[in-house]
């Protein structure tokens, strides 16, 4: 559909892309993790959680204080989802939470709201194969056509900063669909002190440390 987030290049290589990638050939493909940050997404996780693929070994569902019955459905849609209850606000606080506890070799990133096509997935997972450190997915790869008119021009200022300063050619920053390795906050400072750690702050982080 018009709104799904798709893998686009470029995506963020490393050093260390080309040793995880043998790796994985000679001891069979990286757990996955993926996770969904959800605030009142009751109505939506029924287009969300059906539709992660089997390939995925945890569902993660960072909840941020929902009023509705967001858990609830949550848990009956996935009997196998981990739960976990952000400790601060925010999206980017809640991501936090959702990295830091996941068990996955590999992590991908998924918005709640359905704008996102959890049987995508797989294509991010074959990109970090290919010797990807992060996969940025745009939900503009397939065109512009059919977008509200403020996301277009918000999400062309900050993409255009973003290419402009680092070079890069990315259509956007603020999908919530994204893919890297498990110990890439380990080897980047991605997480800021004060939980501000949307998307496009961490794509920031990351082609300041020269994975690009």
């Amino acid at each position: 559909s018009a709104g799904v987030a798709k893998p686009e290049e470029p995506s963020v290589t490393g050093a260390d892309a080309s040793l995880r990638q043998a790796t994985g050939a000679v001891s069979g493909r990286p757990t996955v993790s993926a996770i969904i940050c959800a605030l009142n997404e009751a109505s939506n996780l029924p287009h969300v959680l059906p539709v992660i693929p089997p390939s995925v070994d945890e569902v993660i569902l960072v909840d941020g204080r929902s009023t509705d019955s967001t858990v609830e459905v949550a848990r009956s849609l996935r009997p196998d989802i981990r739960i976990l209850y952000q400790d601060g606000y925010g999206k980017g606080n809640a991501l936090r939470c959702g990295v830091q506890q996941a068990r996955g070799q590999i992590i991908v990133t998924l918005d709640a709201d359905g704008e996102t096509d959890p049987r995508d997935l797989p294509a991010f997972v074959d990109r970090l194969l290919l010797g990807h450190d992060f996969v940025k997915g745009s939900r503009f790869a397939g065109g512009w056509r059919n977008k509200p008119l403020h996301r277009l021009l918000g999400n062309f200022l900050i993409v255009s900063t973003c290419n402009l300063l680092f070079h890069t050619k990315f259509s956007d920053l603020c999908s919530g669909y994204n893919a890297f390795w498990r110990d890439l906050p380990e080897r980047v400072n991605l997480w800021a002190e004060d939980d501000w750690n949307y998307e496009p702050l961490i794509i920031a982080r990351v082609l300041k440390a020269h994975l690009d």
